[in-house]
Parts: structure tokens; C-alpha cells; sequence
């Protein structure tokens, strides 16, 4: 009798769950949505978050908001993504550098694979090569040698340890045999001005925050780390085209929601972010500024995500990275 008594009452519990689960998600959202972005203003995280938050809101008929909180290669958007409340309410558009930081990093505040809910695969973009005008190199082939007969004497510019751009330049000096200065900063942005200044010579960067600053001939561009010519700017060699056999890098841009996150949130999330991109004039924007819309469904960028916690920690432990 007794034991029956339980059971109905985990019965129902578990409906009640059940319910409330069911009516959180209608529900859905009761008020602002923050969408953090890592980074700083300007870079293509910035540029795709806000590109997303702007339809979102007109879909979900609720604000949504950019916060970014750029710093730590994104290590402290993340925390604070992983530490929020999962009822969709709090975002984090995120790239390579959640999936490299599980390598990076002797101890995050979070664990990578379980306080994350992958929703979906946003974009991605080639990067660029790109040089201080100042620099006597005029191609791929030119900068390999001059690193070569310079070794640790080129400063490189990166988003941050950890980030796109640095993991980008590793892969690179893995690749072509070279050595040269690392200086992180916290975005894109602030690295790209950092090469107009002199204050570093060369950066791979995502092409997105990196195109009006190429249109403006500000910096010199090399070649592009896709496997094909990049359409924003086809003039461009890839490097596996400029002498470095099979080097092929993208940075990607992909939505999630904290651990636990309501599946049909979730679902919710993706339909939403699928149709966004499936938009003329989305489409147009991410075209113009060398971006490749992506898409596909929740399973898919999950078992994406979690490939790229395997790949890039191979990059990160050949090249000898940590970050304490």
C-alpha cells in the first residue's frame, strides 16, 4: 500500500514536470532575451549577433539584446552563459574558442560539454591573411619566407588566447614551419586597429570585421584560409593555392543556450535562426560581408560542436598552448 502511495505520487510529479515544462515553453519568452557576444563591437561576432538579434526580436515579438562581454578568449561570456537561469532567456552566440578553451585551459569555471545546449550552426566565413602595408611581402609565398628569416620577430595580432584568429595563426606556424610573436586582444576590432598602428604586423582574421577595413586599403591582404576562393573577395589566393598544401580554416558562429535549456525552447530557437537565414536580405548582408549562412538542426551542430572539441584540442596540445 504504501509503496503504491509513492509511486502514484512520483507519478505525479513527473506529470506536473511534464506540464510545466509544457507551458515554460509556450510561455516562451515572457520578457527580453540577452544575447551575449564574447567580443568586442565590430568583429563578425558582433556583426552575425546582432544581424540575428534584430530578426529574433521581430520574430519572438520580445526584445533581443546584444550584451558583449568580450575578455579571457571568451572565457567570461561563457561563464557567464553557463551560470544563467536555461529558460531561453540568455544566450550566447559563440565560436571556435568555446570548443578550443576545453584544451586551452588547465581549469574553466564550466564544463564544456555539459553546461552548453547547442541550438544552432549560424555561419561561417573564411579567414583572411592580412599585413601592416609597411611589410615587404606582396603574397603568401613572401610572408612564409620573411617569417622564416625572422623567426619570433613578426608580431601577430589575435582576438584573444584561444580565439579563431589565434588558433587560425598556429595552425599556420604548425603548417609552414615559422615562428612569431603572439599579442592578444579582446576582439577583432581592437586587434585589426592594432596592425593599422604598427603596433603588430600580420593577423588571420575573420573576414566579415576584416572587410571594410581591407575596401578602406588600410591593410594588405595575402590570401584566404577556405578551401575555395572566398565570393566577398575573389581576388584573393587560398593559402593551400599560395604553397601551403591542404591548410584549410573557417571560423564558425553557432547559438547556445545553457545546460538543461527546455527542448522545445530549443526547438523553437532553431525554426526561428533557420528562417532568419533563409531571409533575401539576411542572405544579402552575410554575402556582402563574407559570410556563408548555415543552418541545419540541433542534432547536427551538436555533434559538429562536439567534432571541434576534438579537433582543435589536436591543434591547441601540438602546439603547446596553455592558459592557467
Amino acid at each position: 500500500m504504501f509503496g503504491q502511495t509513492v509511486l502514484r505520487v512520483i507519478a505525479a510529479l513527473f506529470v506536473s514536470a511534464l506540464v510545466s515544462a509544457g507551458a515554460q515553453a509556450q510561455a516562451y519568452p515572457s520578457r527580453t532575451v540577452r544575447l551575449i557576444v564574447p567580443f568586442t563591437p565590430g568583429g563578425g561576432t558582433d556583426i552575425v549577433g546582432r544581424a540575428l538579434a534584430a530578426k529574433l526580436t521581430e520574430i519572438l515579438k520580445q526584445q533581443v539584446i546584444v550584451d558583449n562581454r568580450p575578455g579571457a578568449g571568451t572565457v567570461i561570456g561563457s561563464d557567464l552563459l553557463a551560470k544563467s537561469v536555461p529558460d531561453g532567456h540568455t544566450l550566447i552566440l559563440q565560436v571556435n574558442s568555446l570548443a578550443a578553451n576545453h584544451a586551452l585551459y588547465k581549469k574553466l569555471p564550466y564544463d564544456t560539454l555539459r553546461d552548453f545546449t547547442p541550438i544552432v550552426l549560424a555561419a561561417s566565413t573564411p579567414n583572411v591573411l592580412v599585413v601592416h602595408p609597411s611589410m615587404p611581402v606582396s603574397n603568401v609565398r613572401d610572408f612564409v619566407a620573411l617569417a622564416k628569416k625572422r623567426p619570433d620577430d613578426i608580431a601577430y595580432a589575435s582576438s584573444g588566447v584561444g580565439g579563431a584568429s589565434y588558433l587560425a595563426t598556429e595552425m599556420f606556424k604548425l603548417q609552414t614551419g615559422t615562428k612569431m610573436i603572439h599579442v592578444p586582444y579582446k576582439g577583432t576590432a581592437p586587434a585589426l586597429a592594432a596592425i593599422i598602428s604598427g603596433e603588430a604586423q600580420a593577423m588571420i582574421a575573420a573576414l566579415p570585421g576584416t572587410v571594410p577595413t581591407l575596401k578602406a586599403q588600410r591593410l594588405r591582404a595575402l590570401g584566404v584560409t577556405s578551401a575555395k576562393r572566398a565570393a566577398a573577395m575573389p581576388e584573393l589566393p587560398t593559402l593551400s593555392e599560395s604553397g601551403i598544401p591542404e591548410f584549410e580554416f573557417a571560423t564558425w558562429y553557432g547559438l547556445f543556450a545553457p545546460g538543461g535549456t527546455n527542448r522545445d525552447i530549443v526547438a523553437r530557437l532553431n525554426a526561428s535562426v533557420n528562417s532568419i537565414l533563409a531571409m533575401p536580405d539576411v542572405r544579402s548582408q552575410f554575402d556582402r560581408q563574407g559570410l556563408e549562412p548555415a543552418g541545419g538542426t540541433t542534432e547536427e551542430f551538436t555533434r559538429y560542436f562536439r567534432n571541434e572539441v576534438e579537433k582543435l584540442g589536436k591543434v591547441i596540445r601540438a602546439s603547446g598552448a596553455k592558459v592557467e
